[in-house]
């Protein structure tokens, strides 16, 4: 049974744009995860090649902080490789992301030391999202062979994505967004998985997900294109997607490290909160992080 507050957004053009361009991040970090983990493999694996002196374990095996301001001789070591190794030298490294004691064993962590913050209980590639691999591939350059002012762009338009306030994008966004994505696969053209990547972006992008459903009205924006939902496994996997997409938002905001941003991120929360309530289906599902929203909007 489709609920009457899905049939609704699902019939608002610029709220499946919103959708629709955020599976596509989720279809383009699938393609990335082998991608990404087998490239840290390697580089991890020359590190420890060519630098005898990374292979001793920590000495303390309590090296952390979000600066590492201090770290014993073996740490230090890696921290100075990890700094080499820098496509983007001015940017700021995360390194409450990483447990340096494990640097000499776990490619991952070394990995996490590229990646913006928030990443300090991931184990690998498949736990992180596009964000966190997209910087990776922009931050370490043992990614050269890809092209970082493509990487930026796709960065820029998931940002602008994943911070849009009122979770609805234009057609003319969405076909700038679909050209640039086209040019970044365009660089993994020697990876078989991003080849079907490819592939399933153009799709999502020209799908029509509009809703009709027996027994409901018909809605003036739904046409003989339209998805009609017989089957309630097709309801189901759109509104799963529906579901990753608010969960990545929800997880973003509500545990940002970013001070600076705390007065948008409240807007955003507010907003967002708003849009959860107004859709009982939504409001139902994420019913811990409304609390959370509501008990950070009464500390203000």
């Amino acid at each position: 049974m489709v609920s009457e507050e899905l049939l609704l957004r699902l019939n608002d053009s610029e709220y499946k744009n919103w959708l629709k361009a955020g599976r596509c991040l989720l279809i383009l970090k699938s393609g990335l995860h082998p991608f990404t983990s087998q490239h840290m493999r390697c580089f991890h694996k020359d590190l420890l090649t060519h630098s005898p002196l990374l292979g001793r374990p920590c000495e303390t095996n309590a090296c952390r902080g979000n600066k590492l301001s201090w770290a014993c001789r073996a740490c230090s070591e890696w921290k100075t490789a990890i700094l080499a190794h820098q496509r983007q030298p001015n940017r700021t490294v995360h390194w409450e992301n990483c447990s340096p004691p494990s640097w000499r064993t776990d490619f991952w962590e070394v990995a996490k030391a590229y990646m913006p913050g928030g990443q300090g209980k991931v184990k690998g590639a498949d736990q992180c999202d596009a964000s966190a691999l997209l910087n990776l591939i922009n931050s370490c350059d043992c990614f050269q062979t890809v092209d970082p002012k493509f990487v930026r762009e796709v960065i820029q338009y998931r940002n602008e994505l994943m911070h849009s306030c009122e979770l609805r994008i234009k057609d003319e966004w969405i076909r700038r967004y679909q050209k640039t994505l086209k040019h970044f696969v365009r660089q993994f053209s020697h990876v078989p998985q991003m080849a079907k990547v490819g592939q399933e972006i153009d799709e999502m992008l020209t799908v029509d997900l509009s809703l009709s459903v027996s027994g409901l009205d018909q809605l003036d924006s739904v046409d003989s294109d339209g998805l009609v939902c017989d089957s309630e496994a097709t309801v189901d996997l759109i509104s799963q997607w529906e579901a990753e997409l608010l969960q990545e938002k929800l997880q973003e905001l509500l545990h940002t490290d970013n001070e600076d941003a705390d007065t948008r991120d409240t807007e955003q929360l507010k907003m967002l909160g708003g849009f959860l309530q107004t859709n009982r289906d939504l409001g139902e599902r994420f019913s811990a992080e409304l609390q959370a929203i509501d008990s950070l909007q009464a500390r203000k």
